[in-house]
């Protein structure tokens, strides 16, 4: 019976932990997306995207940000009249549309599952007050488990972008779409020329970044845990 108890506790734990994470990385990914806009135009003045796309860079910034709102599900229509050139015109096509579609169904998936690994994290945890677990031991010791066996998935794909990021992006895209239509041809396709290859370089960089300093702050909090149930073992000790 005991051993069954534990682990019914082990598997609580790790359902928590697993579902923390998924939800530090779905929101590292909208923060590094939507927390500042001013991080897509340094990138479009980095890669010069004003020498091959002929617009303001605040017209360039308002397609931006209502692209980002209709991936959101904050918009309900892809098509941004806006000035190219001189003339007035809508900055997407129908081959746009279609893969940016795709695309919106992947954002919204992932802050679906969040939603869902929110529960799941709070109904685990919940169960385990509602038991008297011993949750000061077993959820940081699972929630370390865990990001050890993130952070080595997270190396390899780090290793596999940094020596091939092409082929990376290449898989990414045949991995989560079932055409080619993600395929574009710069010579007339505005929104290639504005989504290069080095933003998504810099882009999954800096949710990497936002990802790894969320894990850092709750693996901070785990030490403390620890450390506290130390000290307070010692102290129990010497009553």
């Amino acid at each position: 019976m005991m051993k069954k108890t534990r682990i019914f506790h082990g598997f609580l734990a790790a359902a928590a932990a697993v579902s923390l994470i998924l939800i530090l990385l779905l929101s590292a990914f909208e923060m590094a997306a939507y927390g500042d806009f001013g991080f897509y135009e340094k990138e479009y003045e980095k890669y010069e995207i004003q020498n091959t796309l002929p617009m303001e860079m605040d017209d360039i910034m308002d397609v931006t940000k209502k692209m980002m709102a209709y991936l959101k599900g904050d918009r309900e229509e892809l098509s941004v009249m806006t000035i190219i050139g001189g003339e007035r015109q809508d900055f997407f096509n129908e081959q746009d549309r279609f893969h940016m579609g795709e695309v919106r169904d992947l954002f919204l998936a992932g802050f679906a599952l969040r939603k869902i690994a929110v529960v799941v994290l709070v109904i685990s945890v919940a169960i385990l007050f509602f038991l008297k677990a011993d949750w000061k031991r077993i959820l940081p010791k699972a929630y370390e488990i865990t990001v050890c066996v993130f952070l080595g998935l997270v190396a390899v794909l780090g290793i596999a972008i940094a020596v091939n990021f092409d082929r990376c992006f290449v898989i990414f895209h045949e991995l989560f779409f079932d055409n080619d239509l993600w395929m574009f041809d710069p010579a007339s396709d505005y929104m290639i020329r504005m989504l290069t290859e080095g933003f998504f370089f810099d882009i999954t960089l800096r949710i990497g970044g936002f990802f790894v300093a969320f894990l850092l702050f709750f693996e901070s909090l785990c030490l403390g845990i620890r450390i506290w149930r130390k000290r307070k073992g010692i102290r129990t000790a010497y009553k």
